[in-house]
């Protein structure tokens, strides 16, 4: 693994028109990112029957196939199964995850990623299953503060996921950035008071949720077609990535809601560590230094890191509460 810090985006989502996921791995290439990401969520045999073999295949060339226009790597992604559950089946879903694992090593990619667990013990079943790759794995869970679906504590969950095999562990998805910050101390927490070592990852939303409950984003009246006013501004994010940095987290990214903006945020906030600009900086003034060229002055008074780093946005919504109560 490269030492400096590493973007990746997860998106939830697939397609058939591969020029569409060429055009949205570039953008994020372009960003900053140093990660792609197959796009092969839920994409196993239990979800896509026949289809998914070349589901994964198509997604592993479309990722090598972008990262080698940058320097990028390729992670192969796959996540918790909807069986675990109802059967807690260990041969059957681990026969899953092999299936998947076996089109990513004959793809070569250069990383696997088990991500989106609820319970520990199905996510310790995925590492243990990629770790007979013999590639480098990471780990993430969709967990807040309060931990997994059965009651274990992030730092459990993440001592777990150390103990299988996982060189990097994390959350990802179901809560925003501060949330999931909070949660990756308690992770870091528990890995020293084990004594046990790991890279740390995190990929949170790009929305605010300080009112969610146990479940994250989906327990909320607003999910998942009404979240566009908790969405963070670039701003946000990158004093998300400052505070990841600070933390000791270097592989730090988004996942649902993530745009390519966002993260360029990331990888803005980051430049000095990393010691240069994405490519879509060039065109784009950091802090809103292209405002300095507006014809008011009052615009042009903006074009400073302290003006928006202090910024706290309104809504726009009069009628708007500033949290919402959770359905369940």
């Amino acid at each position: 693994m490269h030492s400096f810090c590493h973007f990746v985006i997860s998106m939830k989502k697939t397609t058939t028109n591969s020029f569409v996921v060429r055009q949205l791995h570039m953008e994020f290439l372009r960003a900053g990112s140093n990660v792609m990401q197959t796009f092969t969520f839920s994409a196993n045999e239990d979800n896509m029957e026949s289809q998914w073999e070349a589901v994964n295949a198509a997604a592993c060339d479309l990722a090598q196939e972008v990262a080698g226009k940058g320097d990028a790597l390729v992670a192969g992604g796959l996540c918790q199964t909807s069986l675990y559950k109802h059967h807690k089946d260990e041969d059957r879903i681990k026969k899953l995850f092999r299936l998947q694992l076996e089109v990513f090593v004959r793809k070569n990619v250069d990383f696997l990623i088990a991500e989106y667990f609820e319970y520990a013990e199905e996510a310790v079943w995925a590492v243990e299953v990629l770790k007979e790759s013999g590639k480098p794995v990471a780990a993430t869970m969709c967990i807040g503060p309060e931990g997994d679906m059965h009651g274990v504590t992030p730092g459990e969950c993440a001592v777990k996921l150390v103990k299988a095999g996982a060189s990097i562990i994390g959350v990802n998805c179901r809560f925003g950035p501060w949330t999931s910050l909070k949660t990756m101390r308690l992770m870091k927490e528990g890995l020293q008071a084990a004594g046990l070592k790991a890279h740390l990852m995190v990929q949170s939303l790009v929305f605010h949720m300080p009112d969610c409950g146990k479940g994250g984003f989906v327990d909320l009246p607003e999910y998942p077609f009404a979240l566009e006013p908790r969405v963070a501004t670039r701003w946000d994010i990158q004093k998300y990535a400052r505070e990841a940095y600070n933390l000791g987290i270097r592989y730090i990214g988004g996942c649902c809601g993530f745009e390519p903006y966002h993260i360029r945020a990331i990888a803005e906030e980051l430049a000095p560590e990393r010691g240069f600009l994405p490519p879509a900086s060039e065109k784009h003034g950091s802090w809103g230094s292209g405002l300095n060229m507006h014809t008011k002055p009052w615009i042009r008074a903006r074009a400073r890191r302290e003006y928006w780093e202090n910024l706290l946005p309104a809504s726009g919504r009069p009628f708007c509460p500033s949290l919402s109560k959770p359905d369940v």
